[in-house]
């Protein structure tokens, strides 16, 4: 479908609502549930898919009861802008009456289900989905049932999980925020609570609506600033303390009489009054004044404000800091917002912040409500290399940037302006951890005789720019920012691990981890509750190895595989991460489809770990390519897969056979427990092959076992087909085909860990049950980490396949 039906049945000359137009640019997912009083009352479901909505008339509306099977009929496409439409549809309009947003907020495909894409489960009818919204959470599915003449008719069901109920559940009855068994709980907060700020999104277009205020958007650090009995704390976005970096701001809110939390940006302005981001790196040793501009109140002696709106927050705060110096009210005007754009413009500023008056405070989300628009062109690129200094004077010359187009790393152009030579000098000391010798475009570049130290693609920086050259360069691109790395600019936090077990178990908790601030929660909770082990017991484990488990997870994407119950309860499966810590690195990447793209998670240092950890990631899932270069592996997997009664002594024979086919032909493997009752055997590729090339070599591999084994192997696809036998899975070498990382705790009984053997271990009688969390850190003190040859060795796969054709023939 597309918008012609909806356009064609409004006259907009005539209706509130939103005309539109298909925006594929967003890769939310986000819905809305809005109650309709029309000929009947009814409730309209909306999900955000290909650059509209797609929408479904919902007659008694959604039920949290699995009893429950709520009809839902498919409607025509909505615009994007419809997410946020309420009032009311004057008489004589097509849908004519009351409209108001029942509920609101995002939605992950339950890749539970075999076909993870959305657009093929919305054409087979047939939609699984996760709920983030205040009224409908957790898994539901809407499936379609046939044709009532032109009206496609669908069924929309709860699934059974935490968030169902049993109780008699009306849509109706939620309207009323009272109501004893569904009311809406806002978030408690207290000062010295660390919080997650809330976020705008970015728009192009600026525009003038009396439901709109509009602020100046000054450049600096985010700030958050909890007072107190026991004194000022400031918060930087992503948790850390800024108290030591800015003292004479902390003296002055001392004075504050009022127990708060304050929202704000901390800049530095020049003498025109224009922020100056670059000088806030540098300060205090900057000529700028210090200004920190408060824009938002959340919590008022004893009392939440996010259920406010916007207007009555901020009436409250120029009398909370009258009189003071660097503290200033962030002021604003309404309605109005193409002329203060135009001011900013002239003065020199980013742009402004445009945010909806009746806008709650929504604490670590990303909302539509509030808009930033931007005069300078800016955009988030990747740092692919710097070139050498010309004439020696600084510690390099300029970066070397590129930004993924579909599966192919584009060059974008160089940037050698926009820091000073302390921070060139840090910078340079930062990008020696991601040196690579490849080049990660592949082609050679016009970088006009500057010889190229190359890096892994992915560290992300901001930069602006005037304009785009005809090749797709930017023109006079300027370094704002790091975007990704802790060490920059907040260099002064000390790089250290430092971990204690949270006090309670039902509140979440911040710990510091290497100078990351990293929100845990629910400690105490039981993962496997056979063995007592709790969500402490996996997070402290992989802490505990974080250092040896970090190489094979760092630059790869990582598919997450949720147990946020523990192992006897339901998980699900989770690609695209919308919202993340500003600290963790993510990587963009295009579906087969091209029609959205999928934001995954980076495992780069020990705090991105435990934060997956922490999202009940019991098991680790990296790709088996790295990020540049993610169409050719570093390694290749043989997946050992015995039935259920098959015993582990087969599945050690097979694997032995493999080592004797392969040590016959000179060549080397390595061998690790899949942690639950199989084996993997590794064959490092050194990222010189394509997924095919690799496939193809261990499919052949698994053809002489067979012929070696054809009473207990097999490699037939189909279960009712395999009898008995132990499955050789070549099938797993694909990109985005993940296996469970060596040192990957397993959702298995007593914990059991994937654990890299010694063949000589496995001929000894060694088993997976001989390795879990209570054990492993024992065993690596021992005998090290055995599987490092599979990261840096590789063969020729020419020579290698002779030599096997003449062993084996």
């Amino acid at each position: 479908m597309d918008l012609s039906e909806y356009n064609r049945k409004r006259n907009f000359a005539k209706t509130p609502e939103p005309e539109g137009g298909i925006d594929s640019s967003s890769r939310l997912q986000r819905f809305v549930i809005q109650r309709h009083v029309a000929r009947k009352l009814h409730y309209d479901l909306r999900l955000q898919i290909d650059g509209t909505l797609k929408s479904w008339a919902v007659p008694k509306g959604p039920s949290m009861n699995p009893s429950d099977k709520r009809l839902a009929v498919r409607t025509e496409d909505h615009p994007i802008e419809y997410l946020n439409f309420h009032g009311v549809i004057p008489k004589g309009n097509y849908g004519a009456g009351e409209m108001i947003i029942w509920d609101s907020g995002v939605f992950d495909i339950d890749e539970t289900d075999k076909t993870s894409e959305i657009h093929q489960q919305l054409l087979d009818g047939n939609l699984k989905l996760i709920f983030h919204g205040q009224k409908i959470k957790g898994r539901f599915a809407l499936v379609r049932t046939g044709k009532d003449g032109e009206k496609e008719n669908w069924l929309l069901m709860k699934k059974k999980d935490k968030f169902s109920t049993s109780l008699f559940y009306d849509a109706e009855s939620l309207i009323d925020p009272g109501h004893k068994h569904f009311k809406e709980n806002p978030l408690k907060i207290t000062p010295g609570k660390i919080l997650q700020p809330m976020l705008a999104e970015s728009q192009k277009e600026i525009f003038n609506d009396p439901e709109w205020i509009f602020e100046l958007k000054w450049d600096g650090y985010r700030i958050l600033t909890h007072i107190s009995e026991n004194g000022v704390f400031l918060q930087s976005r992503n948790g850390i303390k800024m108290n030591d970096k800015f003292p004479e701001l902390v003296k002055e809110l001392e004075n504050v009489e009022h127990q708060t939390i304050l929202d704000g940006e901390l800049t530095v302005i020049d003498e025109n009054g224009v922020s100056q981001f670059g000088e806030l790196q540098n300060y205090p040793d900057t000529r700028c004044n210090l200004r920190y501009y408060v824009f938002d109140m959340l919590y008022l002696n004893g009392h939440s404000m996010l259920n406010l709106n916007i207007l009555d927050r901020k009436s409250l705060i120029p009398e909370l800091i009258e009189g003071m110096g660097i503290t200033q009210y962030c002021d604003h005007i309404e309605g109005m917002g193409v002329s203060l754009f135009n001011k900013a413009t002239e003065e020199g500023m980013e742009g402004i912040m445009a945010k909806w008056i009746n806008s709650n405070y929504s604490p670590g989300t990303r909302s539509n409500k509030w808009l930033k628009i931007k005069s300078i062109q800016s955009e988030n690129v990747l740092i692919c290399g710097y070139t050498d200094s010309v004439g020696g004077g600084v510690v390099f010359g300029s970066l070397i940037l590129g930004k993924w187009e579909g599966d192919e790393l584009e060059y974008i152009g160089n940037c050698g302006t926009g820091f000073t030579d302390a921070y060139r000098e840090e910078l340079l000391s930062l990008f020696e951890e991601y040196r690579t010798s490849r080049n990660p475009f592949g082609r050679k570049l016009p970088l006009k005789g500057r010889n190229p130290n190359w890096m892994v693609p992915t560290l992300e920086c901001e930069v602006t720019y005037s304009e785009r050259t005809k090749n797709g360069l930017l023109r006079h691109p300027v370094f704002k920012r790091m975007l990704n790395d802790p060490k920059v600019p907040e260099k002064k936090i000390k790089d250290q691990t430092n971990y204690q077990r949270a006090s309670t178990s039902s509140s979440k908790e911040i710990v510091e981890i290497d100078g990351l601030a990293v929100s845990i929660s629910n400690l105490e909770k039981v993962y496997w509750p056979e063995s007592g082990y709790t969500k402490y017991d996996l997070i402290d484990y992989y802490l505990q190895i974080s250092g040896t488990i970090l190489p094979y997870l760092k630059d790869r994407p990582q598919s997450l595989h949720r147990y946020p119950n523990g192992i006897l309860e339901e998980s699900f499966y989770q690609k695209d991460n919308d919202v993340v810590p500003e600290w963790m690195q993510t990587i963009t990447i295009p579906t087969k489809s091209s029609k959205r793209e999928i934001r995954y998670l980076l495992c780069q240092n020990p705090a991105s770990l435990i934060y997956m950890a922490n999202l009940g990631c019991i098991e680790m899932h990296p790709w088996n390519s790295r990020i540049g270069f993610l169409d050719k592996p570093d390694y290749g997997v043989l997946d050992l897969d015995p039935p259920k009664g098959r015993e582990f002594r087969d599945v050690a024979h097979v694997a032995l056979i493999i080592h004797d086919i392969l040590t016959e032909a000179n060549l080397k493997a390595y061998c690790k427990t899949s942690g639950a009752k199989g084996l993997h055997v590794y064959f490092p590729m050194g990222g010189k092959y394509t997924y095919e090339e690799v496939r193809n070599f261990i499919k052949l591999i698994c053809y002489y076992v067979e012929q070696r084994l054809p009473t207990i192997t097999t490699m037939e696809r189909r279960l009712n087909k395999r009898d008995g036998k132990i499955y050789l899975d070549y099938l797993q070498n694909r990109k985005g085909q993940t296996v469970a990382s060596p040192y990957s705790v397993r959702p298995v009984k007593d914990a059991q860990v994937s654990t890299p053997l010694q063949w000589d271990e496995l001929k000894n009688g060694a088993t997976p049950n001989d390795f879990m969390i209570k054990n492993l850190s024992g065993r690596l003190a021992q005998k090290g980490d055995l599987f490092l040859p599979v990261l840096k060795t590789s063969f020729n796969m020419e020579k290698s396949l002779e030599k096997l054709d003449k062993v084996q023939n």
